[in-house]
């Protein structure tokens, strides 16, 4: 257990008995929206609304458990392939969501991120991001990274861009400068990616951050994600032995 997650756990209150670990640093890929709507007869852009419906009780459960930071996978670079009306739908309710729960979202002490590329998003989204990240930006009861417009092998290359812009010579270059100029350097590498939806891949999701992550995946749709599933994973968390390349009582 690290640091971290210790004082992650010491704080969080009424832990089931077999959730012995609580990390720091959750990561979400939010799949399934869109086939859960089919399963029931409904257009995708439902689902997506159910989806975004149920990031509130993932995050409050989040905060009961003790967990500091939660990145959701909102919005991919590749999700712009997808049909217009799905795409900007998708746009609609972020904005949509920023303008209903802001207020509330800043009440309970959440600090929004945003991690992404802004090219692409419209003038008025954007300002809406921008609007949101900066009332929020002295809560400190849990951080909530939207990864939107975001894509891990674009996030590697425009801190790349980033580092030769500024002059960085290479031999002064290490994996800690690398990270402080990834979109949001500011933030520990998530302990644990969870994957809705039944899928065994990262699709471009933290790529860099991700490398000694603990990895869960579900069958589950997202809309379906509850608190008794975050458990789930919570509990699973707890099993793993965490050895970073180490090994452990040799």
């Amino acid at each position: 257990m690290t640091t971290q997650q210790a004082d992650s756990t010491a704080q969080s209150a009424d832990l089931p008995a077999a959730i012995t670990a609580v990390p720091y640093h959750i990561g979400i890929i939010m799949d399934g929206n869109g086939r859960w709507a089919q399963a029931r007869g409904m257009p995708r852009l439902a689902g997506h609304q159910a989806g975004v419906d149920n990031i509130r009780r993932i995050l409050e459960h989040c905060v009961r458990r003790g967990v500091k930071v939660l990145t959701i996978y909102a919005f991919s670079t590749e999700n712009w392939r997808r049909p217009p009306d799905e795409v900007s739908g998708l746009m609609r309710l972020l904005g949509l969501t920023i303008q209903r729960q802001l207020n509330e979202l800043n009440r309970n002490g959440v600090r929004i991120l945003h991690s992404g590329r802004m090219e692409g998003i419209n003038k008025h989204l954007q300002k809406q991001i921008m609007h949101a990240l900066e009332v929020t930006k002295n809560n400190d009861r849990i951080i909530l990274n939207v990864a939107f417009n975001y894509g891990g092998r674009a996030e590697i290359l425009d801190a790349v861009r980033h580092i030769i812009q500024d002059g960085i010579p290479p031999e002064a270059l290490t994996e800690e400068t690398l990270s402080s100029y990834m979109y949001i350097g500011e933030l520990p590498d998530p302990d644990l990616i969870i994957r809705t939806g039944g899928e065994w891949r990262l699709s471009n999701f933290l790529i860099w951050q991700a490398a000694y992550a603990e990895y869960y995946t579900t069958p589950t749709f997202w809309p379906d994600f509850d608190e008794a599933e975050l458990d789930k994973a919570l509990i699973e968390y707890s099993h793993r032995e965490r050895r970073f390349g180490r090994v452990l009582n040799p």
